[in-house]
């Protein structure tokens, strides 16, 4: 089994045991899909989740009052990754962090980190020439091939 992270318990709500977590996926609705996340590699059932604002609003079976809740502030909640289907073009960070990045035939360097803005994700990639940082949207992002390790990119002067 691989897990993959997929958010932090940044706080509690309420006084019944639950979890405020922060998401670090696309959207918190995706998060809030799971019926099974894992803690310190231990399977924990989603009793509930919903989205409020920013976060994830989430009761965990077993975690039951508010000091229960407060103990695991700052943990990484993960999930298995076998039990996720992406949609076609879209990809987990971690596959993408190291791929080799190529603008045209010539190599740029290496994902090195994504950021998440507002608009879309960056691409962070470093190389010889020093560090890029490329918007991850279909004007500059050509073509992604993880099974050859491969990002295509077209970049404008200044990039």
């Amino acid at each position: 089994m691989e897990l993959l992270e997929i958010g932090r318990v940044a706080g509690t709500h309420g006084i019944r045991g639950e979890l405020r977590v922060e998401p670090w996926c696309d959207s918190p609705a995706f998060l809030a899909g799971f019926t099974t996340v894992y803690i310190n590699k231990t399977p924990h059932k989603v009793e509930s989740a919903r989205v409020h604002k920013k976060h994830v609003l989430m009761k965990l079976d077993g975690v039951e009052t508010v000091e229960a809740a407060q103990a695991l502030r700052g943990t990484v909640l993960m999930i298995d990754r076998a039990g996720v289907a992406l949609p076609e073009g879209r990809y987990f960070i971690q596959d993408l962090i190291g791929l080799g990045v190529f603008n045209g035939g010539e190599r740029i360097g290496t994902l090195y980190d994504v950021l998440t803005a507002p608009a879309a994700d960056i691409y962070v990639v470093r190389g010889d020439d020093g560090e890029h940082m490329i918007p991850a949207v279909p004007e500059f992002i050509k073509e992604i091939d993880v099974e050859n390790g491969v990002i295509q990119v077209a970049l404008i002067e200044g990039m």
